[in-house]
């Protein structure tokens, strides 16, 4: 099982008020060609600290800019960049681990209680291909695990006096929240997570490369595949590695 992640919002400058600004101060600033939004936000904003534009600006290219501010520790300035990405196909193990992440971390998932799961989707860790008898022990639960859901829904809707509620919604909140106490953790998910550069580059210093967790590995690659498209000078540090079990991961450079 892959996740999928889209990007469904990202830096965009405001050029003619960078241009005001610039000639507000009667300065200029000389940017480096094909540099990338996120890249030249994270540049303008760590020029501001020092007016360091005109006579000033040294003859390091943005990608230098950035490496310099990431090697002396600055990564505050990675903070103004945000993306916000749309992530599906995981469960909700992966995200019990996901939204530990907080400082720099906004999230919005799919609700259980509002929600109803009668047709879930459960996603295995691993491929069972290999391993006939844990999958049929596996499909095993999963079906009983769906059939039971269904009989609790169809049970308390009958059981419960609708009369007691305010509302069939919050009758249907009640039935959800009590039927999704046996669903599995492997149930599939969806949310929105928006998270900053500095946020993103700690994240994959952690997550990256955590051989025991392979759903956790798989989030890291594909994310990682997107932001080095999106910024490739904000993570000129990370490279893809192979672990011993043969998988992919995402590992810091020394």
């Amino acid at each position: 099982m892959k996740p999928r992640i889209s990007i469904i919002a990202r830096p965009n400058i405001d050029w003619l008020a960078i241009e005001r600004f610039l000639d507000d101060e009667n300065t200029t600033w000389k940017r480096t060609k094909d540099s990338t939004n996120p890249e030249e936000l994270i540049e303008f904003s760590g020029r501001i600290c020092y007016m360091s534009f005109g006579n000033k600006q040294s003859p390091r290219t943005n990608q230098e800019y950035i490496k310099n501010l990431i090697e002396q520790g600055h990564e505050s300035v990675l903070e103004h960049v945000n993306w916000t990405f749309e992530i599906s196909n995981v469960t909700r193990s992966f995200t019990h681990q996901l939204v530990r992440h907080r400082i720099g971390f906004s999230y919005s998932q799919l609700s259980q209680q509002y929600v109803d799961h009668s047709d879930f989707e459960v996603h295995s860790p691993i491929d069972f291909d290999n391993l006939p008898k844990t999958s049929q022990a596996w499909d095993k639960v999963q079906r009983l695990i769906r059939d039971s859901y269904t009989e609790i829904v169809e049970t308390l809707d009958d059981e419960l006096d609708s009369g007691e509620f305010e509302s069939k919604k919050e009758k249907n909140r009640l039935i959800n929240s009590i039927a999704r106490q046996i669903l599995p953790s492997g149930t599939a998910t969806s949310l929105v997570m928006t998270a900053n550069a500095r946020a993103l580059r700690h994240f994959l210093k952690l997550r990256g490369s955590t051989q025991g967790d392979m759903e956790m590995r798989s989030f890291c690659v594909t994310l990682f595949d997107l932001l080095t498209k999106e910024a490739p000078a904000v993570f000129f540090d990370f490279k893809n590695v192979t672990l011993s079990d043969g998988e992919e991961a995402v590992a810091k450079g020394s």
